[in-house]
């Protein structure tokens, strides 16, 4: 072999990625001071700081870089032993909700005070893409058969079920399953199975909608239920569960195109409740107009792409589920919080990546980030 074709191992830094990242947390912290500042300079609680959210926000951000830059340096297979005790840990941790540990903020108690608020169902995602990872490459050729199948596609629901009943998170919920579903899709050749869930899955929804529409307010299905009759009719609930859909179709709506420019949302001042966190999309279009908004997924879809090389270049299939596991994370929520803002889909609580307000959500995108990184760096490539 040729001086110039000699193989390399180790060092790849994908700095496209990199870049792409830094973009987005840049734009985050932005995005984070224009829609909180009003809230937060009119609240006593927050002793009528503008700057309050936009401190956490970045606090969070830094220690998510710091952890980032440390995992990356860590050969990725160092934390494949301790994908078993990571499932327990995490369920641990919700159940923790529970005592005196957890703490309760707009209605809901999905946070724990471990010095820091941390959200459990954020460090059950890293969790459930570490697990599943070893437990697909421990599994090996067993996956094709049905009983590995159903194995894989069954580890993800005692979280799940906890997530959701615990912290009454469903959303996490959906989104802890959608990650290993992408990732048993990816190791997995039997695609007819995927397609019997899917349309089971995407029939029983259909039905489902259809009794609530049929059955009206008064059919007892609780809020959930009402959110799913505000989705098809926002209009008659304007004065409930509509109110923040429909405020969030306005702003989008008044942006047009280039939008009024950032800082100028008038949506943000006290019309759509917490802007900063799930409906920041919103408030994007409302400030950048639809031009902003193409932007912000073009750059998530070239961040996709990127780490779509680095899984098929990854050294080893657990490496390359791993990549594939963030991959599922950041589409799966980018993709649902952007339906839920445009009304495709029923409103539920979903955080915009590394833009929406959330210190735990940020950091743990980060530590995902970070074992991309490190998969990254064992790609053998050629000078």
């Amino acid at each position: 072999m040729t001086q110039d074709k000699r193989r390399r191992i180790g060092g790849y830094v994908d700095y496209s990625l990199i870049f792409i990242i830094i973009v987005l947390l840049g734009f985050g912290l932005i995005m984070v001071y224009s829609t909180s500042s009003y809230e937060a300079s009119v609240s006593s609680k927050l002793q009528n700081d503008a700057a309050f959210y936009l401190k956490k926000q970045m606090f969070a951000t830094l220690v998510g870089l710091i952890m980032m830059i440390l995992v990356s340096v860590i050969p990725y297979h160092f934390w494949e032993r301790f994908a078993g005790w990571g499932y327990i840990v995490s369920i641990i941790l919700i159940l923790l909700v529970l005592t005196p540990l957890g703490i309760e903020a707009n209605g809901a108690r999905r946070w724990l005070n471990l010095g820091i608020s941390v959200q459990p169902a954020e460090i059950a995602k890293l969790a459930m893409i570490l697990f599943l990872a070893s437990f697909v490459c421990k599994l090996g050729n067993n996956i094709r058969h049905r009983k590995g199948f159903l194995f894989v596609l069954c580890a993800p629901v005692p979280i799940c079920l906890l997530v959701w009943l615990i912290t009454d998170n469903m959303s996490s919920a959906i989104i802890i399953f959608a990650i290993a579903f992408i990732m048993l899709f990816v190791a997995s050749p039997e695609y007819k199975r995927f397609a019997a869930i899917v349309i089971s899955v995407v029939a029983l929804g259909t039905l489902l909608i259809f009794v609530i529409a049929k059955a009206g307010a008064g059919g007892g299905f609780g809020f959930r239920g009402a959110r799913i009759l505000a989705w098809l009719n926002p209009e008659a609930y304007s004065s409930g569960t509509g109110f923040q859909t429909l405020q969030a179709l306005y702003a989008i709506g008044s942006g047009g195109i280039f939008g009024k420019g950032l800082g100028q949302s008038t949506q943000k001042l006290g019309f759509i409740p917490e802007a900063q966190n799930d409906m920041i999309f919103s408030i994007i279009c409302e400030e950048l107009g639809l031009f902003g908004g193409i932007c912000i997924i073009l750059l998530f879809i070239l961040m996709l792409w990127r780490l779509m090389i680095i899984a098929n270049n990854a050294p080893d299939l657990f490496g390359g589920l791993l990549v594939v596991g963030v991959m599922g994370h950041i589409s799966v929520q980018v993709l649902l919080n952007v339906a839920v803002v445009t009304n495709t889909i029923p409103n539920t609580g979903i955080s915009l990546p590394f833009i929406s307000y959330g210190g735990t959500s940020v950091m743990f995108l980060l530590i995902e980030l970070g074992l991309v990184f490190s998969v990254a760096r064992s790609i053998e490539f050629k000078d």
